[in-house]
């Protein structure tokens, strides 16, 4: 579209109109510089110079004006989003009776002394040397599986939306070592903590409902009676101290919905993305001659019991079936190498434990061992945050009536064809970052471990209990 056309301009073109004639500007200047003397002469050039000097100084030292410049762009800091946006984390700094003391304790009580070393982690276990690569071994550490409290304690320090205003907090973390005082001197110093915490502001601000801890031990560790005298610990019987507060543990109550289970410390830790990448590589290699793994010995006390069951029919099946006997304890509470070796050599593991959950579990996931379970409580329930949504994809469930009522473990895995067998194991080796704790306090460069992603769940529980004005189910969050 053009413009319109005024109806009294002429539409032929127009030659230059002549313009009126003016004073010659040369003989002007001329007569006027005539006129003045020598000192206005040289008046007048000092006023020139300190004028074209003035110019120059403006232009060599002073930005363009904003209409000659570009939009201005805002500075970094705002550019940038704020990663920890509601999910700041205050870290209690507690009396050292409640954490440090007790971790010291262990060893002058127990004396296992090496339970804590290289960094809460453990003794290395050399003892590997041969079943994992040579690369990655300084990785391995035999970690007691009840260190958790004290290894998320130490990532909790680190972690990178940690802050140290506690009015900024979106959430509170307890490092109470509770899994640890149920060992040693647990009663008087539970009394003391509960008293320590009711006194804080920020607790009685919420009440504790923006509070979390770590147990690092089965929930039923700590549900015994506070007037009981026994083994364990009450912190989870008495109301004014947890009620309100969302707990993780290796195995939680499925009825209380403040409980998060996390999976149990493993074996390896790794140090980067790289030392994940070979060993899922390695797992993936691995030539296996034994159909399934069975871990334990009978529990002679229990007729009829799952486990006695799975072990006779293990015992049927040598050909198919490796079994490693830890009756009695014989492999040790942290592990053997005869435990991982079988694990690497089948292509499934048989879970079945004293509770929900054990430690097993990560163990033969870790060896991408494919997991049988006999009860839905156990990872099914237990870690939906660390597992895959789907339980076919990465395991195999046979109801543990079945088992009992004759049906063959043998027939049914031997009926899985190689395909499909290597299609779950990929998708264990997928998830195995999932359930690993990174050996560095912070965590991995760009790969979520187990400590990550408990954390997330926790302030996703938060954030459903702002909305709510409660603390939602997880399969509501």
């Amino acid at each position: 579209m053009s413009l319109p056309v005024s109806e009294h301009r002429s539409t032929e073109l127009e030659g230059p109109k002549e313009q009126p004639k003016s004073p010659n500007l040369k003989s002007t200047v001329k007569s006027f510089l005539s006129h003045l003397t020598p000192l206005h002469h040289a008046f007048l050039l000092v006023v020139i110079l300190s004028q074209v000097i003035l110019v120059l100084y403006v232009t060599r030292n002073h930005k363009l004006s904003p209409s000659s410049e570009s939009p201005a762009q805002p500075s970094p800091e705002f550019q940038a989003v704020d990663k920890c946006d509601s999910r700041r984390i205050y870290v209690y700094d507690l009396p050292s009776m409640f954490n440090y003391e007790l971790k010291n304790n262990v060893c002058n009580q127990t004396n296992y002394c090496d339970r804590y070393s290289n960094d809460d982690f453990g003794p290395a276990a050399k003892e590997l040397a041969g079943i994992v690569p040579e690369s990655i071994l300084p990785a391995w550490y035999w970690t007691n599986v009840y260190s958790g409290d004290v290894l998320y304690h130490g990532r909790m320090l680190n972690y990178k939306c940690r802050t140290l205003e506690p009015e900024f907090a979106t959430a509170f973390y307890i490092p109470f070592y509770a899994g640890l005082a149920v060992e040693v001197e647990h009663h008087w110093r539970l009394e003391m903590f509960i008293k320590s915490v009711q006194e804080d502001k920020w607790w009685k601000r919420s009440n504790g409902s923006d509070h979390f801890i770590m147990l690092a031990r089965t929930t039923w560790d700590f549900r015994r009676s506070r007037e009981d005298d026994g083994w364990g610990s009450s912190v989870l019987s008495v109301p004014e101290i947890l009620e309100h507060v969302v707990h993780l543990s290796v195995e939680r109550n499925m009825w209380d919905d403040l409980e998060v289970a996390v999976p149990y410390p493993t074996v390896f830790h790794p140090r980067s993305e790289s030392d994940i990448v070979e060993w899922q590589s390695f797992v993936r290699s691995q030539q296996r001659n034994h159909l399934f793994t069975f871990l334990g010995g009978p529990r002679e006390f229990i007729e009829n019991g799952l486990r006695g069951v799975l072990q006779k029919q293990c015992l049927d099946e040598l050909i198919a079936c490796h079994q490693v006997d830890c009756y009695g304890n014989n492999c040790g509470v942290d592990g053997t190498k005869a435990i991982m070796a079988a694990f690497l050599d089948s292509d499934f593991c048989l879970q079945e434990g004293d509770t929900f959950s054990k430690h097993a579990i990560v163990e033969c996931m870790l060896a991408g061992s494919i997991p049988v379970f006999f009860s839905p409580e156990t990872a099914y329930w237990q870690y939906e945050l660390f597992m895959p949504i789907d339980p076919e994809s990465y395991s195999i469930f046979i109801h543990h009536d079945d088992v009992r009522n004759g049906t063959d473990i043998k027939r049914v895995l031997a009926g899985y064809g190689r395909e499909e067998v290597e299609r779950m194991r990929e998708k264990v080796i997928e998830y195995m970052p999932r359930f690993l704790y990174a050996k560095s306090s912070q965590g991995l460069e760009e790969t979520r471990d187990a400590f990550d992603i408990a954390i997330e769940g926790v302030l996703s529980k938060y954030k459903a209990h702002m909305e709510r004005g409660r603390i939602g189910n997880w399969s509501e969050i």
